[in-house]
């Protein structure tokens, strides 16, 4: 058992990678590429202004040995951090090297090939696997994978592959006690290893107590081990550790009360958003009440006008009915009169039948009276014809027959002048 400083501090990994055996060993493992020779480049950046989480970024220029026997140059951006921080910050990271003329290739045409590393001490959401490589590729408008003239220096200069470690599940890569997958036997597992939280000593995170008999043999991580090992036994870098973990201390500290902070921010926020949704809804509801009201004094105001209307027309009707009734009433008292004159014509004619009637039977007793006194005349004329012919056959004169029967004498003579 050998005891070693823990690489999760910033001062302990930058010593280590200052190694360029040790630095060439872990990027080969990651990269999974025979790297020829790798060089740390001067623009390394620890964030050293102690007000946020501390991010470390090295850069190297590498030589990777293609499987072709060529060579060719890469650029590896290495963030390292304690805490979980913004993505912004890694993108500008990158942009700084997007950005940085120096990494051109030479003619200054395309830029060198990039991958990022993540080296995170703390879990990305729900990803389970302790390494994710994340690799671009390139796909025709069909969605068809495209390889014909690919690797080319164009596209390679705008994208970039990337790799991110999560150091809390890097648990037993070596003793098997981690998530129970079948680990150990690869290099990367090897590497990676030196990682394992699982082997902190107690509360004490600065030293990892590791099993370098897990190791023997193999000269590469045996050399890693001593590095650290010597680094555990550093006055300077011990302080530095003491230095990195009050910090680191102190911005968990503040992190746990800004996550307070900010879960009790939460609560309120989401009691005002209901609370507003309440209002919104109960908004909602009176918008529709007044809407719904509004509508009904629309229908109540157009049944008003309707009925309005209606009486109106009843008004009409009934002024016109009243006037019809005065027309019937006249016409009422037009017909009395008519009949009360017509009555008085009837009873003037019935008057007038009767005086007829009574005319009728005076002029039928005159009628009678009449042939009474024809009948007595026609019997008196009769008895005058008589006495005028007993006279004549007498020899008697007109006129003493005249003078004796009382008669004109030329009514005697029409007597003669008719026998």
């Amino acid at each position: 058992m050998i005891t070693v400083a823990n690489p999760i501090y910033d001062v302990v990994f930058k010593y280590l990678m200052e190694d360029k055996r040790i630095a060439r060993i872990i990027l080969s493992a990651l990269l999974k590429e025979d790297i020829v020779e790798v060089e740390m480049r001067p623009h390394e950046y620890v964030n050293d202004k102690r007000d946020s989480v501390s991010v470390l970024r090295i850069d190297f220029g590498a030589r990777v040995r293609q499987t072709d026997g060529s060579e060719k140059l890469i650029l590896i951006e290495l963030q390292k951090t304690w805490l979980e921080t913004e993505t912004l910050r890694f993108r500008q990271y990158l942009g700084v090297q997007y950005d940085n003329p120096d990494n051109m290739l030479a003619g200054g045409e395309h830029a060198l090939p990039m991958v990022a590393v993540y080296l995170l001490g703390h879990r990305v959401g729900d990803i389970d696997e302790p390494v994710l490589y994340v690799r671009h590729k390139s796909y025709d408008s069909d969605g068809q994978l495209v390889t014909k003239g690919l690797p080319n220096p164009f596209v390679d200069s705008l994208t970039h592959d990337s790799i991110i470690v999560q150091i809390p599940l890097l648990r037993g890569l070596l003793s098997g006690s981690g998530d129970g997958r079948q680990r150990g036997k690869s290099r990367l597992d090897k590497v990676l290893s030196i990682f394992d939280q699982s082997n902190g000593e107690g509360r004490n995170k600065r030293v990892l107590n590791i099993d370098d008999s897990l190791y023997s043999g193999d000269a590469d991580m045996e050399h890693i081990l001593q590095r650290l090992a010597m680094a555990a036994g550093d006055s300077k870098l011990r302080q530095d550790m003491n230095i990195e973990e009050e910090f680191i201390s102190a911005i968990e500290r503040r992190d746990t009360e800004i996550l307070h902070r900010d879960y009790e921010l939460a609560k309120q926020k989401v009691l005002l958003d209901e609370q507003k949704t309440q209002l919104d809804e109960q908004k909602t509801q009176l918008d529709e009440q007044k809407t719904q009201l509004d509508e009904q004094k629309t229908q109540l105001d157009e049944q008003k006008t309707q009925l309005d209307e209606q009486k109106t027309q009843l008004d009409e009707q009934k002024t016109q009915l009243d006037e019809q009734k005065t027309q019937l009433d006249e016409q009422k008292t037009q017909l009395d009169e008519q009949k009360t004159q017509l009555d008085e014509q009837k009873t003037q004619l019935d008057e007038q039948k009767t005086q007829l009637d009574e005319a009728h039977t005076q002029l039928d007793e005159a009628h009678t009276q009449l042939d009474e006194q024809k009948t007595q005349l026609d019997e008196q004329k009769t008895q005058l014809k008589k006495s005028v012919q007993m006279l004549r056959a007498a020899n008697l004169s007109a006129e003493t027959i005249a003078t004796s029967l009382g008669m004109t004498v030329e009514q005697v003579k029409a007597f003669f002048e008719k026998e």
